[in-house]
């Protein structure tokens, strides 16, 4: 009998710290660099974001997601059988944040381990953990995009500041015998790293490079559009669906007009793309499991639902999971 896997619970953690737009042209004046809420607003569609607190890390964002995504799916911690977190915003170097995650979440034993794809991190992590239930490797996985791109941030670059927040979103997969995940689709493009990148490492105990965030907008915004559309295409053709199937849309949210071009492609109203970019901002790598669990929490998505998630990162990365709730 074919193995297929389904999720089983979702949760999220935003930190307590919000900013409105207002609130962040405050703190920018203060080191000379005028924005304002009409000027983010317009652009970028955000109107919000939260910031962890100095001593939060990504492991601490990830551990409450991953709680709420537990007691969500009616399990313990010691009933996973593996652990992936998506981030590019670890608390160290080494070791993960997901073995981290492991240790505060009370349990140990079952394989646990980081994957880096920036803003597509979530789906790629998504597709190893569907594959290795598919396989018999696991049964019970959690599955967390994290992140504090708050600490990458360059504050006197308004073109980038306001547009990334903080936060972690979490779900358990689980074995079932019908289909969860129906299909998933991912490609990478290395030629396109310059684009968006943290050009700097640490080398002998200092920074080499520069150790803040650097995105050419309009470059992004022109290939991101583009590969959405495109491997939203190649999931439903694996699925043999097409875009009337889709219930709900829940793309990376990056920009709102990113979003809404994706959704005009595919051929959906605007009432079926789940949006949370405007109180969270670009979490990155948790954009999708935060819009996810905020979806389901609030009862708009219901299970048998048809759902398409997608993003696009750095590197560049992108990809596409199709599944029924």
């Amino acid at each position: 009998m074919r193995i297929y896997s389904r999720i089983l619970g979702t949760g999220s953690y935003l930190p307590e710290k919000r900013l409105t737009n207002a609130d962040l042209a405050a703190e920018l004046a203060h080191q000379g660099v005028e924005t304002s809420d009409d000027w983010i607003v317009e652009r970028t569609g955000i109107r919000a974001r939260h910031f962890a607190a100095d001593a939060q890390g990504s492991s601490d964002l990830a551990t409450e997601a991953a709680r709420r995504a537990l007691t969500a799916a009616g399990i313990s911690a010691e009933e996973l059988d593996l652990i992936i977190v998506a981030t590019s915003t670890p608390d160290m170097v080494f070791p993960s944040v997901a073995t981290m995650v492991q240790h505060k979440l009370g349990t140990a034993g079952c394989p646990a381990f980081d994957v880096q794809a920036v803003c597509s991190g979530f789906i790629y992590a998504l597709t190893i953990a569907d594959s290795m239930i598919q396989s018999g490797s696991a049964k019970r996985a959690l599955v967390i995009g994290s992140e504090v791109f708050s600490r990458i941030l360059d504050f006197k670059d308004r073109t980038t500041c306001v547009l990334f927040g903080d936060g972690a979103g979490a779900v358990i997969l689980e074995a079932a015998d019908k289909p969860g995940i129906l299909a998933t689709d991912l490609h990478a493009d290395g030629k396109h790293k310059d684009i968006l990148c943290v050009p700097g490492h640490v080398n002998r105990g200092g920074i080499l490079g520069d150790p803040v965030l650097k995105m050419d907008g309009q470059a992004v915004f022109k290939l991101a559009v583009g590969v959405l559309e495109e491997t939203a295409r190649a999931s439903l053709a694996k699925a043999n669906l097409t875009d009337a199937d889709i219930d709900w849309l829940i793309p990376h949210q990056a920009n709102i007009r990113i979003m809404q071009s994706t959704a005009k492609k595919l051929k959906l109203s605007a009432d079926k793309v789940v949006v949370t970019v405007d109180q969270h901002g670009n979490t990155s790598a948790a954009s999708i499991p935060l819009a996810l669990d905020t979806a389901v929490r609030d009862g708009r998505i219901q299970r048998g639902q048809t759902l398409m998630l997608e993003g696009v990162g750095g590197g560049f990365t992108w990809g596409s999971v199709l599944l029924r709730y």
